[in-house]
This record gives C-alpha cells, sequence and structure tokens, in this order.
C-alpha cells in the first residue's frame, strides 16, 4: 500500500471516528445500552470530556516529548496559563470566554518562547530536572498576584457566557474540536519539514545540526505548540469548572497523566495519545468503580505491565500483533532481559 493510500484511509477512519465522537452526547448512552451497559448521559459525558482534555494534553506532550525527544515534566504551567488566562479575562476583566481564550494561549507562546531559548539547552535528565519545577513555581507565583486571585482561586460561576455555551454536551463538542484541531496540526506536523527535523534532533542531534538542521529553533518551536495545544485544554477546562486555584491547574499530576497516557497509547505517533488517553481513562474510571480503595494498584499494574509487553505503545502493538502475533509480547519480554 503506498502512503498516498495509505494517508487516505487513515484520514477517512479518523473522520468517521470524530462524527460518532461528536455524536456521543446524543446517541452515546444509548448505544450502550444495546450493548447491556447501562450509564447515564451525564456520566458519560463526564467521562469523556475528562479523557478529551487529557487526550489534549497528550497530544501536546507527544509534540515535545514524542517527536522531538524531550521529555519535558513542566507542562502543566501551560495548562495552568490557559486556565488563569480565562479566569483573569472573565473575573477580572469582564470579557468574553473567547477573548479569555487568546490571553491564556498568548501567556503560554511567549512564556515558551522566553523559557524555550535557555531551558532547551539541557539535554536528557538535566532537562527533566529543570522543568519539573516550572509548575511549583509559576504556583507559587500566582499564588501571590492579587489579580489572579491570589491562594483563595479564582471563582468565575456568575460570570460565566452563558450565551456562548451553557450545557455539558457544548463543553465536551468545544473539548472535540480542540483535540481535532491538535491531531491535525500532528498529523501535519509529522510529513513536514519541521517533523523531520524534529524527529533528527530526537535520534541525534548533534547529527541533526550538522544536516543544517536549526536545532534550537526547532525545539523551541515544538515546546511552543505544545503549550498552545495545553493553553487551549486549561481553558476550556477552567470554564467548564467555574473555579480555579493554583494547586488545582499548575498540579504536578497533571504532566504525570500526560506523559503515562502519551507513552501508553504510543509516543512519536498521530493517534497514539488518544488511544493512551481513552484507555486510560475507562480503565482507571472502572477500577474505580469497581474497587474503590484499591483502584490505584491496580491500575500502576496495569501500567508495568503496558510497560513490559508493549513499551513502543498501543499504536506499535497493533502493527507488532499484526505482524508477529504473540511472539510480538514474548519478544519484548525478553528484550527487558526478565
Amino acid at each position: 500500500m503506498n502512503n498516498s493510500r495509505k494517508t487516505v484511509i487513515q484520514g477517512a477512519v479518523a473522520l468517521i471516528v470524530l462524527v460518532i465522537a461528536a455524536a456521543l452526547p446524543w446517541i452515546g448512552a444509548q448505544t450502550l445500552a444495546l450493548f447491556g451497559f447501562s450509564i447515564r448521559s451525564d456520566v458519560l459525558l463526564e467521562f469523556g470530556f475528562n479523557a478529551l482534555i487529557l487526550a489534549i494534553l497528550a497530544q501536546g506532550w507527544n509534540v515535545i516529548g514524542g517527536f522531538t525527544g524531550y521529555a519535558s515534566f513542566g507542562n502543566a504551567v501551560f495548562f495552568g496559563l490557559g486556565a488563569y488566562g480565562v479566569g483573569i479575562a472573565m473575573v477580572q476583566w469582564g470579557l468574553s470566554f473567547g477573548t479569555g481564550m487568546l490571553f491564556g494561549v498568548s501567556m503560554a507562546v511567549i512564556f515558551a518562547l522566553l523559557l524555550g531559548i535557555p531551558i532547551l539547552r539541557l539535554k536528557g535528565h538535566y532537562f527533566a530536572i529543570a522543568t519539573l519545577a516550572l509548575s511549583q513555581v509559576m504556583a507559587a507565583i500566582i499564588s501571590n498576584i492579587d489579580l489572579a486571585g491570589a491562594n483563595q482561586g479564582l471563582p468565575f460561576l456568575s460570570f460565566l457566557d452563558v450565551s456562548f455555551i451553557s450545557t455539558e454536551a457544548a463543553f465536551y463538542e468545544m473539548a472535540l474540536v480542540v483535540l481535532a484541531f491538535a491531531t491535525a496540526v500532528v498529523f501535519w506536523l509529522k510529513r513536514s519539514r519541521l517533523g523531520f527535523g524534529l524527529i533528527a534532533i530526537r535520534e541525534n542531534e548533534d547529527g541533526a545540526a550538522a544536516m543544517g538542521v536549526n536545532t534550537t529553533l526547532y525545539k523551541v518551536l515544538a515546546l511552543t505548540l505544545a503549550g498552545i495545544f495545553s493553553a487551549m485544554a486549561g481553558g476550556i477546562y477552567a470554564y467548564k469548572m467555574a473555579y480555579i486555584d493554583p494547586d488545582q491547574v499548575f498540579n504536578a499530576s497533571w504532566n504525570v497523566k500526560m506523559i503515562i497516557m502519551a507513552v501508553f497509547g504510543g509516543a512519536g505517533t498521530v493517534f497514539g495519545p488518544i488511544f493512551g488517553a481513552v484507555t486510560l481513562s475507562a480503565i482507571s474510571d472502572i477500577l474505580a468503580s469497581v474497587l474503590t480503595n484499591v483502584a490505584g494498584l491496580f491500575f500502576g499494574v496495569v501500567i508495568i505491565l503496558a510497560v513490559l509487553l508493549t513499551p513502543r505503545g498501543l499504536t506499535d502493538m497493533l502493527i507488532g500483533v499484526k505482524r508477529c502475533g504473540l511472539r510480538y509480547f514474548i519478544n519484548n519480554i525478553r528484550a527487558t532481559k526478565l
């Protein structure tokens, strides 16, 4: 199968999945009921919204971590900036949600540009350690800014623009649109000169520089793209929650979740982070409802098994099982030298 035909097939499948996902608020509960699953529409929408937010974050991390090979532990700072951009614009300045979203994304872009040049000179675990502190530092700064509500956070329920969006389904659809946009950009990225440059940096940065790739510029652009996606997710999340505080939106758990989901699905692929986010969100929710007290333990077991059996993610697993069958898992276990 040539590349152009493969691209057309992938695009058609993605479009079908997008249409089905868009119809979920209206047909999801009824469809599941036909297969014997009784789930309320509001519960399904809440799950869908949370999974979409995590998928957007995972897709953002995928650009800097999956394509570029820089394992960032600080993308939650962009999520928080996007959330506070919406909060400050709506509560303090009385602006619309759309304007707040632009403000939040702009803050994330400026922060990525200012931070990217010095911090992206670090490599490996030095870069990872440097980014790990970003969320905590920003949370401390926001906690001392009165405009951002300081430690009390920003409650903006009375400032919601109900003429713009007022239902759970609308929040879900908005998150889906952002995820579709992020995925389309990643799809383009993988086939663009910028994407080839990022992959070259991931494989051999010194070699890429020797071949004429402006590694600093490419890395900063990758971090900026990751920041845009994460900030958009943060803005939607804040608008839906109607209240934000520093510990909530700059929490390190956002970093952990997006990294695990991107790697679980397949870092460096177009659809892997989405598969990872939806799959792990479903597993987490099911375990939490069935095994309330030990859900975290079993979720950890699932992650460990995934690392051992599918170290390159679900996307690679689908291809590997098709080619090698069960030998795919056996080869991965042998590779870990257990």
